[in-house]
């Protein structure tokens, strides 16, 4: 439940620009919500056991009582117990560590962390705003009751408690966000530049190991900043590294990641062409990364782009819908075999391009087969499927009208697949399975 307790945001992260994950039912990867358990409480020494019992409601529970003092924003507290002298408080950047549980007036107990058997952690900003501001009221060790008005919790939104709400709530530990660097406004003269003219500074230099090539897979912590030191977006601050391929991300990593090795800390500055471009929603101008390089995973290096991505070959076949569509390799020649029906799932492995050479996806690099519905997927896919046997290889070329048409962020015009065919799965049937083992 403690979903609930996160505002609803909108993160800046090093995502994919969306044309980068655009396969046509791509295998989304889930991210816990910052605040959510997201395993970095395994060495809490204060974890305890968990419980199905509620919490009891406290007697105030309906309403703050008259010693309660009040926040200039409107947030009524009492502290129940004081914690050592000369502990901090958190500033609204922090990140916290808590025990807490929440109630509604009527006495109802709808969270808890306490029932969990462990604490939870959460940057102040990515909180309803009653947390964000009652919680600075605290120090390290204090337990406080806080009655957060609804305004300031979760305003009526459906699905979440109703009306003012009651917490208790213990402040574990805090841990502020990552200085912002003193050179954040440009590349100091002393500063590295890529071939592609992104600036860099080596805050540690393990200069030992392999260097990452840009289409494996890391592991980072990482600060962005812009240049008028507003931090955007923190994996530190979320209490867990990112993970991603380099060949997903924005240019300035696929390019500036790679003069790391493992136990680095750089400093990029990635000029705005090499970022978002402007986006909308995206951070604008020139962007600052401090990155520590965790862990590469060494992936399959890409597919070579085909000769004839640009159109179909005359000798390619076509389907009635108007796929276009070329077999590079047939395991399995029995005319017989079972090829896909619409209501069937299937497991491939597949690289795409645009006509003009440039591989916008692929399940290859990413070193894991994708399974989907082949009703689920781009009209281009459901019919050209259709045509191959388990173990075929086959090029597609797919028209724009059975591909995105035009959808903004998705990778436009007319798009050109290599497609391998694992595996059919019928729902009413067993698996046709690959017969050369994949």
């Amino acid at each position: 439940m403690f979903r609930t307790i996160l505002a609803a945001l909108a993160l800046f992260s090093l995502a994919l620009p969306s044309c980068k994950n655009t396969s046509p039912n791509p295998d989304g990867e889930t991210s816990t919500a910052p605040g959510e358990d997201n395993g970095d409480m395994s060495k809490d020494k204060k974890a305890a056991k968990p419980s199905k019992e509620d919490i009891p409601a406290p007697a105030d529970v309906a309403a703050p009582p008259k010693d309660a003092q009040k926040t200039e924003k409107g947030v009524f507290y009492k502290v129940l117990k004081e914690g050592p002298e000369g502990q901090p408080s958190p500033k609204g950047d922090d990140r916290v560590e808590v025990h807490y549980s929440g109630w509604t007036t009527d006495g109802k107990m709808f969270d808890s962390s306490i029932r969990r058997g462990k604490t939870t952690s959460f940057g102040l900003n990515r909180v309803i705003p009653g947390w964000t501001d009652g919680l600075q009221v605290m120090s390290v060790g204090d337990k406080t009751r806080f009655w957060i008005p609804e305004e300031m919790a979760y305003k009526g939104q459906k699905g979440a408690p109703a009306g003012m709400l009651v917490f208790d709530v213990e402040l574990v530990s805090i841990t502020p966000p990552p200085a912002v660097p003193k050179d954040v406004a440009k590349p100091p003269k002393s500063a590295k530049k890529t071939k592609g003219g992104v600036s860099y500074v080596m805050l540690k230099d393990k200069t030992e190991g392999k260097n990452p090539r840009s289409f494996d897979k890391v592991k980072v912590h990482y600060s962005g900043w812009t240049t008028d030191g507003k931090m955007f977006d923190s994996s530190v601050m979320r209490g867990r590294p990112a993970e991603f391929s380099l060949g997903s991300v924005i240019p300035g990593w696929t390019e500036g990641i790679p003069v790391m090795t493992v136990g680095d800390k750089t400093r990029f500055w990635i000029p705005e062409k090499m970022a978002y471009e402007g986006k909308p929603g995206r951070p604008k101008g020139m962007l600052v990364f401090d990155v520590e390089l965790l862990s590469i995973t060494e992936m399959p290096e890409p597919p070579k782009t085909p000769e004839n991505v640009a159109k179909p070959p005359k000798k390619a076949k076509k389907t009635k819908s108007g796929v276009s569509y070329m077999v590079l390799s047939q395991k399995n020649k029995d005319a017989n075999a079972p090829t896909p029906k619409p209501e069937n799932r299937v497991k491939v492995h597949y690289s795409g391009w645009t006509t003009d050479g440039k591989m916008f996806d692929s399940s290859v690099t990413r070193g894991q087969p994708s399974t989907f519905g082949l009703k689920q997927v781009i009209k281009g896919w459901t019919d050209g499927l259709q045509v191959m046997h388990v173990g075929d290889k086959t090029r597609f070329w797919i028209p724009q009208d059975l591909a995105y048409k035009g959808q903004p962020g998705k990778p436009a015009g007319m798009l050109v697949f290599d497609v391998e065919l694992l595996e059919i799965i019928d729902p009413n049937a067993k698996a046709a399975k690959d017969p050369h083992g994949h």
